[in-house]
């Protein structure tokens, strides 16, 4: 996929984040920190992973599929446009 490649260094970035998250998560569970504490690592976490899966499937609507601000069909553009931001939505 050429835009991963394009963007592979901000996908790292957020990719060595996100095992800094899982390792702090380790930590905590062996230190036995409080049920509240885990929950809230897991929570960003899973945010953290949400937000790489959202970048990497809204780049490739835009690259494979259609980019809404370039298609020059109207609709398909405004289709793209709206599974982009519905893909966002879900993926919070």
């Amino acid at each position: 996929m050429a835009h991963t490649v394009a963007n592979k260094s901000k996908l790292i970035a957020r990719v060595r984040r996100i095992k800094g998250q899982a390792e702090a998560l380790e930590r905590a569970l062996e230190a036995e920190v409080g049920c509240t504490d885990v929950l809230m690592l897991v929570a960003s976490l899973r945010g953290a992973v949400h937000g790489l899966s959202t970048e990497v499937v809204e780049d490739h609507i835009r690259n494979h599929v259609a980019d809404p601000a370039t298609d020059p069909d109207p609709a398909r553009a405004k289709g793209a446009a709206e599974l982009i931001e519905v893909i966002r939505t879900y993926l919070r």
